[in-house]
C-alpha cells in the first residue's frame, strides 16, 4: 500500500465514521461565494455603546471601520431578534452595500448607499455579519466580521 492509497483508506473511514454535518459544508461553500479578493479590507477601529440588552428604541451601538483612503460608520438598532443598519461611507460615494451572513443567500439583504454614502439595511438577522461595499467606481470594501 502507497501513500496515497493509505490516504484514501483513512478519508474512507472517516467518511464513515465521523462524517463533516451537512451545515458545515453548506457554510464552506456559502463561504466561497463571500469572496470578494480584491476589496480593501476595513477593520474595526471602534465599538461604542448599545452592548447591554435594550427594547426598541434602546441605546444604539456605533461600529467605526477604517480602511487605506475609506473609513465606513454604522450604527445598530435592536428590532428583535433583527438588527437595523444604518451608516455612511466616508469620503461619499455611491455604492451596492451587501450584507453578508451565514443564514443569507450573497447578496440576500442589500441596498444603494446614496451619493452622500448614507445607506440603511433592515431587517438584519442578528449574528456574525460583514458588510461589502462594491462602489460605482468598480472598487470594493470589505469590512471584517462582527457579532449584532
Amino acid at each position: 500500500m502507497n501513500d496515497d492509497e493509505l490516504m484514501a483508506a483513512v478519508r474512507d473511514a472517516f467518511e464513515i465514521l465521523d462524517p463533516v454535518p451537512a451545515d458545515v459544508l453548506a457554510a464552506a461553500r456559502a463561504s466561497i461565494a463571500w469572496r470578494t479578493p480584491a476589496a480593501a479590507l476595513a477593520e474595526p477601529a471602534h465599538d461604542r455603546g448599545g452592548h447591554a440588552a435594550g427594547v426598541r428604541g434602546g441605546p444604539a451601538r456605533t461600529l467605526t471601520f477604517v480602511c487605506p483612503g475609506s473609513t465606513v460608520e454604522i450604527e445598530v438598532a435592536r428590532e428583535g431578534r433583527y438588527r437595523e443598519i444604518t451608516g455612511r461611507l466616508m469620503p461619499s460615494a455611491a455604492a451596492l452595500v451587501q450584507v453578508r451572513h451565514r443564514d443569507l443567500p450573497p447578496g440576500g439583504i442589500s441596498a444603494r448607499a446614496e451619493p452622500a454614502g448614507l445607506f440603511c439595511l433592515p431587517r438584519v438577522p442578528a449574528g456574525l455579519v460583514s458588510l461589502v461595499f462594491r462602489l460605482d467606481d468598480g472598487a470594493s470594501i470589505v469590512t471584517s466580521w462582527v457579532r449584532l
